[in-house]
């Protein structure tokens, strides 16, 4: 040993002395550029010793040195590591006592690398002024400083080369030194060694014998030792694995209790939940229990399981596979709630090994089939379940009964042997299905409603099949595999576990075991390198998958913004299979062998225009509008900053009261005064918007202000957004929002217009219908596509086999059996009118659900719209849209298409077919004038074909003679017909207006001398095609004079129907949460706008805490006006507190602070709706919109204040009043007409209102000034009305006006053939009438009532 060590001591000699040498020879090279540069230091260094003090105090003496000695001087000091390197401090420096022998006895190791970099640079820059013949010039002291500079900058470089090398040379020394006292001790200690070395090698000898014996033992040892190695080399691995496991085996089992109460808790709470109310609980209850990891799926199922499930059919998303784990593992019956019935068919193929039977709820059989299943133990699924019916209910709560060994249970009134492998199954396709609570608590609510990432999962698996197929294939391989191996390896570890159990003797002398563990072992590494192989390449599949994971997530998003739209109308629900449909559509689309981004956003973008299309055919055109925005607003958040969307729809929350007025005056000239409210909201809201729009410069907007496309081209359009372009029109030109809002959808759709192509029939038919998928015609009112559809099936399949019946009472038995007879002989069926029967839908859904159909069978449903039509049958089938066709020349032809030659040409009466066409025009005229309410009507009359046909039968009648009784004609088409859906007194005015122009004899009849109806020319003729050739001249598009309406007539339009927009738009962002089902989070999102708007309108009123006693004057000297105002007052404070008392309860609750009551649950119901509660409506009937309904309440409960204090001090009727400050105006005027009856001693009945748009009223007791009036359909200067131009404002404000009750013999102050009655309405909506005023209007009354002219109160 210590030979061993001797020899190691000396190699390690013989190595640093040739790590010596080799320094030494480095060292050389460096000591000869030292013996270079030595002299010159040296000499420097005498140099420097030579000069003399004089020429120091010389230099010092010098107020600015020269650059040459300011140079040297620098470098100087920068050696001696002085950075100061000022004239001051250089004097300072030759000023030092023994500055010549510091710089002699300067150690030129204290010079840094950057001292010297800084020097060189110097040197470098300033060369010339180290030269001697330079240096020697300025100064006899500076050259000896400039050669000391110079040497020492050389000296420093070298003496940083050799540092090193010294410090290494020392050190090998220091180690040389040690190595050589070691080998003297180890040559002493060898000494002895040698000497002990031949006392051993006689007792060697000695031992050699027995050496040798233990030689033969040793070698057996060595061979079972190393077999031994060999095994625990082996199981090394395994034993490091088993530890690992014990680890988490011994950690699972420690947190296996609470991960089983997470597991049992999701499956008795969460299954009914959407994904993402499971994911919040689970994470909460993972906090509540301290479990960091826990994977729901892979606790309750394997990956092998999953697998099979999803070859069986089961969707791949989370929820579904979730859902399944629940089905198969709840201890309760499972109920499942499956609108696409994708997981039903999964069940069927899952137990269709396990005596499965199928059976739905109506089934005549259903009872025997429930107790065969119970007695023999069948798995039974009952599909279709409408309810739970109470027969049901013994098997589900478990009501067994023991006779003897055996367990019965009681189905009806029957006692049947129960089977313990029963098993069942419940499943309905309607999501909106209701349980109670006695049949909640027995059974496992299952929920297979798409949510938005479970639809994303299944859209991705879908892209993913069909742009890479292999890649889906290669992940399900991979599952499987790792699966597979995990399992191999499983049983290969308790194989080894087993065979080392049961081996007998020494394990290491058997060798069949050890060759047999290897076998194993080289297995188990096969199988486990290929899990770690398998599991990289999930990881990469993965990724591959996610390149598509935007197009998932874009169409998941779409189908959630389409199935909104059942909000708006019942009749607006689509299928998830239909999206389906086409989403497939869209991949199929061809490639244009971009890349793989660009072929997401190609996707993206034909899967939206595919989504559009077909919704808006399904969507009556007056949703279209409502449809792009709200898909534009889904589907496109990046246009939309914050607040702009809520701020558009009317959501924001903003108090603009305090500021209206300053608002008003300073509006600039080209924004109407009306919209000073919507201007300061914009202003409040977007307050740098705002101030970029810089309305005040009239140069700017002018031409905007008068353009009538005024949404192309607006100003500083490149600076703002384009959706805040519409912000800017909704505040200043609400006259062309429809426009805006339009050009902003194409915009942001990239589309061209947002009208799709026309449905056709034919190909609709050819290209999307399928024999198991109805055709549902959703109608409007008075269109029927009976016709088009019998063309269309004798075009097909012939008229023999085309049927139809219009549903009504005692036709659904008809209707299944021919039902049945078309889909089993490939025949067509049209059931009309199903809207009718709603109550009879769900048997026929289920019908069509079971039906075995040829594949030529088509069944087409026509229904108007309504509530209570069924969601399955709606959703299962594929919807269109069928409306007439808008204008009068398609109306007027749908009325020619509906009379025969023969009743047209009649007894060969010419009057007679004239006074028909006369009717076809009027009958138009009702009608399309309903496209602009409220102006064109003030609501939507039903009129109908009937009228029509009753309107002909009177033609017909009245017409047999020469003398025709045309005021007859017109009573019985004032009070019978048309007229009786009239129940608004100027819409009647409206009506006779036409009934005079159009029937009368000056233009029917043989001595007519104006023989023209609008702008056609009446055909002296009695044949059909003379009329219809006239007709056919008829522009498309109306013009607005048609029907006497103003030209500015689509400025109002786009008001109205923007407003109705928007308020759709309202609907749609509400949440789909009913009132009575207490949500706190939901709650406080939904209605948290409208607490805080009731507080924000209330600050700095005292309007909730004011105390006001009930008028109470018994003496009945008080003035009516009086009276009046203070009971308007004490109404309105009333209310404002019980809004205030009904919010306050609603915030509590929301809070968690007071129990829900039956009365918030109402009110939250109502609110969540967006709907003003029907408690505030009974106490003052104000807007419809909650917001609007409060903001109204609080300004004119504020606004009443000023009139109570005006009334006490009798100087309210002299003020121009504004009556849309009150509640009740029309109150008001009739207490202003019982002041006037007592001033007069007169009686109410004998007095008239009148007005004067001029002066004063002659002989009036109390006249008052009316202000705040506005006129829709023509304009006033106070003088006359006159006709609105194109670019007139829809609503003009009119001057005051004096009005007051007068003695009713009183002399009228204009002309009635001047003057015309208008209405002044409560708001623009024109839904109640406060009083009427006669408007001078230089006569024609008729004209002025068919323009739709009304008076309204400014809007609070």
């Amino acid at each position: 040993m210590l030979e061993i060590r001797k020899r190691r001591w000396k190699n390690s000699k013989l190595r640093l002395l040739k790590r010596i040498k080799k320094l030494e020879k480095r060292k050389k090279a460096i000591d000869i550029e030292l013996s270079e540069i030595q002299p010159l230091v040296d000499e420097a260094k005498a140099a420097v010793g030579s000069i003399k003090n004089e020429s120091l105090s010389e230099i010092r003496s010098l107020r600015a040195p020269p650059d040459v000695i300011r140079d040297i001087l620098e470098g100087v000091l920068k050696l001696m590591g002085i950075y100061d390197t000022s004239w001051v401090s250089m004097k300072s420096f030759l000023a030092k006592r023994g500055v010549k022998e510091e710089i002699q006895q300067f150690d030129a190791r204290r010079v840094t690398g950057e001292m010297r970099v800084n020097v060189e640079e110097l040197l470098k820059k300033n060369g010339a002024s180290f030269e001697k013949k330079n240096a020697r010039r300025a100064s006899v002291a500076a050259a000896p400083l400039a050669d000391w500079v110079r040497a020492n900058v050389k000296f420093s470089y070298v003496l940083e080369k050799i540092e090193p090398l010294e410090t290494e040379q020392n050190q090998l020394k220091k180690n040389l030194q040690k190595a050589e006292s070691r080998m003297e001790k180890l040559s002493k200690a060898l000494a002895e060694v040698d000497k002990e070395v031949e006392q051993l090698k006689q007792r060697f000898e000695k031992f050699t014998k027995e050496a040798q014996q233990l030689k033969i033992e040793l070698d057996k040892e060595l061979k079972t030792i190393q077999d031994a190695e060999t095994l625990v080399g082996k199981l090394q691995n395994e034993y490091e694995r088993w530890n690992e496991q014990v680890g988490e085996l011994t950690n699972e089992l420690n947190e296996l209790p609470k991960k089983a109460l997470m597991a049992a808790a999701f499956i008795t709470y969460l299954s009914a939940a959407p994904e993402d109310v499971r994911k919040d609980n689970m994470h909460r209850w993972m906090e509540h229990l301290g479990v960091k990891d826990f994977d729901l799926r892979r606790f309750l199922s394997t990956e092998s399981e999953q697998l099979t499930w999803k070859g069986e059919g089961l969707p791949s998303d989370n929820l579904s596979m979730e859902n399944a784990m629940v089905i198969l593992q709840s201890s309760l019956r499972p109920f499942m709630v499956d609108p696409s019935s994708r997981a039903t068919n999964w069940l069927k193929e899952h137990l269709k090994d396990h005596k499965l039977e199928v059976i739905n709820q109506r089934d005549t059989n259903f009872n025997t089939a429930l107790e065969l299943a119970v007695r023999f133990g069948k798995t039974l699924l009952i599909q279709e379940m409408d309810q739970v019916e109470p027969i049901l209910y013994p098997i589900l709560r478990g009501d067994l009964m023991a006779q003897g060994p055996r367990f019965v249970v009681q189905i009806g009134e029957k006692v049947i042997d129960y089977n313990e492998e029963f098993r069942l199954f419940l499943a309905t396709r309607n999501p909106s299905l209701e349980i109670p609570p006695d049949a909640a608590s027995i059974v496992s609510e299952v929920n297979f409603t798409t949510t938005r990432a479970g639809l994303t999962g299944q859209l991705l698996a879908q892209t993913i099949q069909h742009e890479k197929p292999e890649l889906e294939q290669r992940k399900t391989t991979l599952l499987k595999q790792e699966e597979d191996l995990k399992i191999e390896l499983a049983k290969l570890e308790e194989m080894l576990l087993e065979k080392l159990a049961n081996s007998k003797g020494n394990i290491l002398e058997d060798h069949e075991l050890l060759e047999s563990l290897n076998k194993t072992k080289e297995s188990s590494l096969t199988i486990t390198k290929s899990l770690s192989e398998s599991i990289k390449l999930q990881s990469s599949l993965d990724q591959e998958r996610g390149a598509y994971l935007p197009l998932a997530e874009s169409g998941s998003r779409l189908y959630f913004v389409i199935s909104d739209l059942c909000k708006i109308n019942n009749m607006y629900r689509f299928s998830l299979a239909s999206f389906f449909r086409l989403f497939n559509r869209a991949l199929s689309s061809e490639q244009d062998g971009g890349s793989m981004e660009m072929r997401i956003k190609s996707l993206e973008e034909k899967l939206q225009y595919l989504v559009y299309e077909n919704v808006c055919r399904s969507l009556f055109k007056a949703d279209r509008l409502m449809f792009a925005l709200h898909m534009v607003y889904g589907m496109r958040p990046d246009l939309f900053a914050e607040n702009e969307w809520e701020a558009f729809s009317g959501l924001i929350v903003s108090d603009i009261k305090g500021h209206d007025g300053k608002l008003a005056h300073d509006l600039p000239s080209w924004i109407d005064q009306d919209r000073v409210q919507a201007v300061g909201l914009l202003k409040n809201t977007f307050p740098d918007l705002y101030k970029q729009l810089n309305f005040g410069d009239s140069n700017v907007w002018s031409h905007f202000a008068r353009n009538s496309e005024c949404e192309k081209d607006v100003p500083l359009a490149k600076k703002i957004s384009l959706f805040q372009q519409v912000l800017v029109i909704q505040a200043v030109r609400p006259d062309r929002l429809q426009s805006a809002m339009a050009h902003f959808a194409c915009k942001a759709l990239g589309m061209k217009e947002l009208s799709p192509p026309t449905v056709n029939l034919k190909r609709l038919y050819e290209k999307e219908t399928m024999a198991e998928e109805p055709i549902l015609v959703v109608i409007s009112a008075g269109a029927d596509p009976s016709q088009e559809l019998e063309e269309l099936a004798g075009t097909i399949v012939g008229k023999d086999k085309y049927h139809q019946v219009a549903m009504g009472q005692g036709q659904s038995e008809i209707a299944m059996r021919l039902l049945h007879d078309c889909a089993r002989d490939g025949e067509w069926l049209c059931l009309k009118n199903l809207h009718l029967v709603t109550a009879w839908l769900p048997d026929l859904e289920k019908e069509i659900k079971n039906l075995s159909v040829h594949q030529n069978f088509r069944l087409w449903l026509t229904a108007e719209v309504h509530p209570k039509f069924p969601t399955i049958l709606l959703q299962s089938s594929l919807k269109i849209t069928y409306e007439a066709p808008p204008g009068i020349k398609k109306n007027l032809l749908r009325t020619y298409d509906s009379w025969t030659p023969e009743f047209v040409q009649k007894d060969n009466n010419v009057v007679r077919s004239q006074a028909l066409f006369a009717l076809a025009w009027f009958h138009a005229m009702c009608q399309e004038r309903r496209n602009f309410i409220p102006q064109g009507w003030t609501k939507f009359y039903e009129f109908s074909m009937s009228d029509l046909r009753a309107g002909a039968d009177i033609i017909d009648r009245l017409l047999k003679g020469q003398d025709v009784a045309w005021n007859f004609m017109h009573g019985l088409f004032e009070f019978a017909i048309y007229g009786g859906r009239v129940d608004n007194p100027f819409d009647n005015s409206v009506m006779v207006s036409y009934l005079k122009q159009f029937f009368n004899s000056n233009v029917l009849g043989p001595q007519a001398r104006n023989k023209r109806i609008g702008p056609i020319h009446l055909p002296a003729s009695t044949h059909i095609k003379d009329f219809v050739d006239e007709i056919e001249k008829l522009p498309e598009f109306d013009k607005p004079s048609y029907f006497g309406l103003p030209e500015n007539i689509e400025r109002s339009a786009q008001r109205i129907i923007s407003s109705q927009v928007i308020s759709q738009l309202r609907i749609l962002k509400r949440a789909d949460v009913k009132g009575h089902k207490f949500d706190k989070d939901v709650w406080a999102t939904e209605l948290g706008p409208i607490l805080s708007l009731w507080k924000k309108v209330n600050q700095g009123s005292q309007l909730i805490h004011m105390k006001v006693a009930p008028p109470g004057d018994t003496s009945g000297n008080e003035s009516p006006i009086t009276s009046f105002i203070l009971l308007e007052r004490y109404n309105a404070v009333k209310l404002v507190q019980s809004v205030h008392l009904s919010l306050a309860a609603l915030s509590k609750v929301i809070r968690g602070s007071q129990l829900l009551t039956n009365e918030v649950s109402k009110l939250a119901e109502a609110l969540l709706n967006q709907e003003t509660p029907m408690t505030w409506i009974n106490k003052w009937d104000g807007p419809e919109d909650p917001m609007q309904y409060l903001r109204s309440l609080v300004a004119r409960s504020m606004a009443i204040q000023d009139w109570v204090s005006k009334a006490e001090s009798r100087q309210l009727l002299s003020e121009t009043l504004y009556l849309s400050e009150l509640f009740h105006p029309d109150t008001f005027l009739n207490a202003l007409r019982q002041l006037t009856a007592r001033s007069m001693s007169c009686s109410m009945d004998n007095l008239k209102f009148a007005c004067n748009w001029r002066g004063s009223i002659q002989g009036a007791k109390h006249p008052i000034k009316i202000g705040g009036l506005q006129l829709e359909g023509c304009s006033f200067d106070g003088q006359r009305l006159s006709e609105n131009q194109q670019d007139s404002p829809s609503v003009a404000a009119v001057p005051p006006c004096t009005v007051a009750w007068v003695n009713k013999d009183a002399k009228e102050i204009y002309n009635s053939d001047e003057t015309i009655s208008l209405p002044i309405y409560y708001s623009s909506d024109r839904d109640r009438i406060v009083t009427r005023l006669d408007v001078p209007c230089g006569g024609n009354q008729s004209q002025w009532q068919l323009c739709g002219a009304a008076l309204f109160l400014a809007s609070q």
